[in-house]
């Protein structure tokens, strides 16, 4: 399998908000207050989707949005693969590339926020060398400002490009 990384485009947003919707709803349902669940309905996902092309790369195999990695800064704030490509290594490809942004953004640790009670996806960022920094309470944004999430902050020291 041949997984291509570039930056996302406008074409492929509605492909990253129906990964980002449905890889939400199995990483945090059960896991975040219902406050925020009814907040991030499915039409929120496209909106956001759109609007944050500008810090979104995707993972493409034989011409399909596989899964997709948002960077800000230091932080890894989104990573999400395709429940058809779960397994197949795509995740790993992204995450490398977002530690990679990381370090181009003059960084020497990246960091993300995972749901405290999402423990696959603790799993698989301590199998890639991530450290779990313990909990805190992640500010989710929501239209009137923020709303605390309970997560774990992960990290994990990247080398920064010169």
């Amino acid at each position: 399998m041949t997984v291509t990384v570039r930056p996302a485009v406008a074409a492929d947003s509605d492909a990253i908000a129906s990964i980002w919707h449905s890889g939400w709803a199995d990483g945090h349902l059960g896991h975040v207050p219902e406050e925020l669940v009814a907040i991030r309905t499915k039409e929120s996902f496209w909106t956001r989707a759109a609007d944050r092309i500008g810090d979104t790369t995707v993972a493409v195999v034989r011409d399909d949005v596989a899964g997709f990695v948002m960077v800000v800064d230091d932080e890894v704030e989104q990573v999400y693969v395709s429940r058809d490509h779960r397994g197949s290594g795509v995740a790993g490809i992204l995450l490398a590339e977002a530690e990679r942004q990381v370090a181009a953004n003059g960084r020497d640790e990246a960091w993300l926020a995972v749901a405290t009670g999402n423990a696959r996806a603790r799993r698989f960022y301590e199998r890639c060398g991530w450290t779990d920094g313990g909990p805190f309470d992640y500010p989710a944004s929501v239209e009137r400002g923020t709303l605390p999430i309970p997560c774990h902050r992960y990290v994990k020291a990247v080398t920064s490009v010169s």
